[in-house]
């Protein structure tokens, strides 16, 4: 097998409508008021009815899907190392 036929990761075409991003955060109200902020900031026109919020079983963590409009890798980079960086969010996604 030679690396020409290795599968590549898809492109993303940019601005992508509905990009999902995951975030695996400590299920209490101030980790999800600063993830709601980022989120605004970042992807400006976010449609919060579209956010889905599902505990885990012990209720410690919660995951929240967002979809955004994805306008470029700056804003994906910049969105990802700022939710990171709070030590109350385990994985982006």
């Amino acid at each position: 097998m030679t690396q020409d036929s290795e599968q590549q990761p898809p492109k993303i075409e940019f601005p992508c409508e509905d990009y999902m991003v995951k975030v695996v955060r400590d299920a209490d109200g101030e980790v999800h008021e600063f993830v709601m902020e980022v989120m605004r900031r970042h992807a400006p026109g976010l449609d919060e009815d579209k956010v889905k919020h599902k505990p885990s079983r012990n209720g410690k963590f919660t995951s929240v899907t967002f979809f955004i409009v994805a306008t470029g890798e700056p804003q994906l980079k910049a969105l990802f190392e700022e939710l990171k960086a709070h030590p109350g969010v385990h994985m982006v996604l």
